[in-house]
């Protein structure tokens, strides 16, 4: 079962990812921070979010002894991006269908699970 999940967590990170740098771009600019245009324009970050999540994908199947840091950092990746699924929900931003506020914050109680499904299926099974 947890091969199942990290090879199905694989293959969702690599097409959102893919998603992040060609056909979604502009939906997942609503879930950039304002705070981040510091740094770089929000379609840099929706470039280089895209970049690391098909390399994570990628790394879960290519990678099997490394699972378990993999794991931890995709653990990492999902909770640094929250702080966007709390903007997109408090500045009501509209994008991939949440364009009501029960949508969004619907939305914020699925990182949480995106956090475990990565930890989960990466753990070594224990005998």
């Amino acid at each position: 079962m947890r091969t199942f999940a990290r090879w199905l967590l694989a293959g969702s990170l690599v097409f959102a990812g893919l998603s992040h740098l060609f056909w979604g771009r502009r939906e997942f600019q609503a879930q950039v921070p304002d705070f981040t245009t510091k740094v770089m324009d929000k379609d840099a970050v929706v470039v280089a979010s895209g970049v690391v999540e098909v390399m994570l994908g990628a790394s879960l199947v290519v990678l099997p002894r490394s699972r378990s840091t993999l794991g931890a950092i995709l653990a990492a990746f999902f909770i640094a991006v929250f702080p966007g699924n709390l903007e997109q929900y408090a500045k009501r931003r509209d994008g991939f269908g949440l364009d009501t506020d029960a949508k969004r914050l619907v939305r914020l109680f699925f990182q949480p699970a995106l956090v475990a499904w990565a930890w989960w299926s990466t753990r070594p099974p224990k005998d």
